[in-house]
């Protein structure tokens, strides 16, 4: 136990290099972009130079750019992550507190799609016949290069747009204006099981279908090409050839190679998972999801400092977070993992 524990902080210190790295980047880059940010805020050239300094003068921005640099990072150190320039007074956690759960309910669905498809792609391309496996063989290799925004696009034709189809999705948002939902933890789906909100919870499963499968679409080819990989290597070795030799039924071998080629699949779920809640952006955007992704977008166009460096810092630290606990599964699943 104490070797796991110090595997543990070990993983862990790495997460603090990631983020420090990731976040002296986002400081340089937004401070050598041309152009007065705060100027950009306000949308205007015609400010006086007085109240311009004065401006400045409270956002920290005449102080020098080390001094700028570590009192930000001292109050990230105090999950303080500054006020908007945009919105004044605003903390920028507030903003990220209020935008995470849909991020975070897209990044879920948006795998769990992702899996299934991957898992039944994979699957298929090694014992599917005909079409089917031709089909399954192709997504395997094509799947990750389809853009996010033409997939969206297009099931947004076939599902919302197209006048054949008896029913139509919901294209943006996370819940109808007339659906009324009482809000507990902002996961639009547990809220409504706790409130016993049914008509919400259809309405919020609804509106999750597009953007999942888009994500699930295009993620989901990586866990085919996984496991179609994995899964012909076992079915080859000579262990199955014996069990196949003492007439094991086929789908017993297939159940028995799919449990051997979890360990690097789990792997990559959590990875991929991490990678989910950071960059989902397109997706959010294609469908006007008001999550984490749309919320960057906003501020960059805004030139707001403080909460896109907030924004960043927190997708950093989550994805490290992620990354620690699919380290720590993969060593307790895999005993050849030495810690």
């Amino acid at each position: 136990m104490g070797s796991l524990a110090r595997y543990i902080a070990l993983r862990a210190a790495l997460i603090v290099p990631s983020v420090l790295i990731l976040y002296t980047i986002v400081f340089v880059v937004l401070r050598v972009i041309p152009g007065d940010p705060v100027l950009a805020v306000l949308g205007t050239k015609s400010v006086p130079p007085e109240e311009l300094e004065r401006i400045r003068e409270r956002l920290g921005l005449d102080k020098p750019l080390y001094q700028q640099y570590i009192e930000y990072l001292m109050g990230v150190l105090r999950l303080d992550f500054g006020e908007s320039m945009v919105y004044t007074g605003r903390p920028v956690w507030n903003d990220i507190a209020d935008r995470f759960p849909a991020t975070l309910e897209l990044a879920v669905f948006g795998f769990l799609a992702s899996v299934v498809l991957g898992l039944a792609s994979g699957v298929a391309a090694v014992k599917g016949r005909g079409p089917i496996r031709a089909l399954a063989n192709f997504y395997a290799v094509t799947g990750y290069t389809l853009f996010i925004p033409w997939i969206g696009l297009i099931l947004i034709y076939v599902f919302a747009v197209n006048p054949i189809l008896p029913f139509r999705l919901p294209v943006g948002g996370r819940i109808s204006p007339e659906v009324g939902l009482r809000e507990v933890t902002g996961l639009y789906i547990v809220d409504s099981i706790i409130t016993g909100n049914i008509p919400a919870l259809i309405d919020v499963l609804a509106h999750l279908v597009l953007p999942s499968v888009t994500l699930g679409i295009v993620l989901g080819s990586a866990y085919a090409r996984l496991v179609r990989s994995h899964l012909r290597e076992v079915l080859a070795s000579e262990i199955v050839a014996g069990y196949r030799a003492r007439g094991i039924p086929e789908i017993l071998l297939l159940r028995h190679a799919l449990r051997n080629t979890m360990v690097p699949i789990v792997t990559y779920m959590g990875l991929q998972f991490a990678i989910l809640l950071g960059g989902a952006v397109l997706t959010e955007t294609t469908f006007s999801w008001p999550g984490l992704g749309t919320l960057l977008l906003e501020r960059i166009e805004l030139r707001d400092y403080t909460a896109i460096q907030g924004v960043v810092i927190f997708f950093a630290f989550m994805i490290g977070l992620v990354s620690l606990v699919v380290d720590v599964i993969y060593a307790l699943l895999d005993p050849r993992i030495r810690y």
